[in-house]
């Protein structure tokens, strides 16, 4: 195994702080990778990295080796795929938020891999907040106003929205026909996985967007409990239309402040800012803007 691929191992082992996890990533036993970076160690004569039974974490002369060799990887990458046009190979990992996923992305995933046969793909499912570079993950799939700064962002598509709530909840609260007729109401809170707040209602008017914080008797954490306390009658939610589509056509949800509906809600690709974007990513950011801008 030549130092290039020593610098890779090495990388993955520091970024997943783990031995086993980064065998597992790169697909090779892990006593090659404890051998790897023993020989390495070796050789350069330097620790690089600080092992306990719990833990594996970078040495003050590991962190600066550690950069050097992010580097020196995506020039290699960059100059082999510049000179001989290589498709996109190897294995990208991507986490996706789960509806997402489920309404316009594994339906015809089936797609990029056909188009990209070199590319193997490790997808996982979340709507929480991912460390990409600890976790191993090249890039995430986020709808939503994303405050991160330490990620790149790619919007790639922009869901419409609407207020809705159950014909049960309007029976008994009444039909509200403007923002005021709101303060009669209940929201079910939506906690932000950013923040562990709830999140506003917002609704579009004339001089702007204009937050309303609502009564809650209920708050949840994850899209589809979201949906389904409204679909209990629990409360008003704001959701994409592509999701409760089904449940307004056949009645078992009703929109409402159709005048002031919330703002469009972006759709985004995640990666790290401090690392060249992969031809693996680009296409797969690509073809996932091409995916959403069909359908949605």
């Amino acid at each position: 195994m030549d130092r290039f691929q020593e610098m890779q191992v090495f990388v993955r082992v520091a970024e997943r702080c783990s031995f086993s996890q980064a065998a597992d990533d790169l697909r090779i036993p892990r006593a090659t990778v404890s051998n790897l970076i023993r020989r390495l160690e070796a050789r350069i004569g330097a620790r690089l990295l600080e092992r306990t039974t719990r833990q594996v974490r970078l040495t003050h002369e590991g962190e600066a080796y550690y950069r050097r060799c992010v580097r020196l990887l995506e020039d290699l990458e960059e100059t082999e795929n510049t000179f001989r046009q290589a498709a996109p190979r190897g294995l990208l990992r991507v986490n996706l938020q789960g509806t997402l996923a489920r309404h316009f992305v594994m339906p015809v995933l089936g797609e990029f891999l056909d188009r990209y046969p070199d590319v193997v793909l490790h997808v996982d499912e979340d709507d929480r907040l991912v460390d990409l570079v600890r976790e191993g993950v090249d890039c995430v799939l986020r709808a939503g106003v994303l405050q991160d700064s330490s990620l790149i962002v790619r919007q790639v598509a922009r869901l419409e929205q609407v207020t809705v709530a159950s014909p049960g909840y309007l029976a008994r609260h009444g039909v509200p026909v403007s923002l005021e007729d709101l303060d009669q109401h209940f929201a079910v809170d939506y906690v932000s996985s950013a923040t562990g707040r709830p999140m506003f209602l917002d609704f579009c008017t004339d001089d702007g967007v204009a937050s309303k914080p609502l009564r809650a008797r209920v708050s949840v954490t994850g899209a589809d409990l979201y949906t389904g306390a409204a679909l209990a009658g629990l409360g008003l939610v704001q959701v994409p239309r592509y999701r409760i589509a089904q449940d307004l056509d056949q009645g078992r949800l009703v929109q409402v402040l159709a005048s002031c509906p919330p703002p469009d809600m972006p759709v985004s690709v995640l990666y790290p800012q401090n690392r060249q974007l992969s031809a693996r990513v680009q296409v797969f950011s690509q073809w996932l803007a091409r995916c959403l801008g069909d359908v949605v």
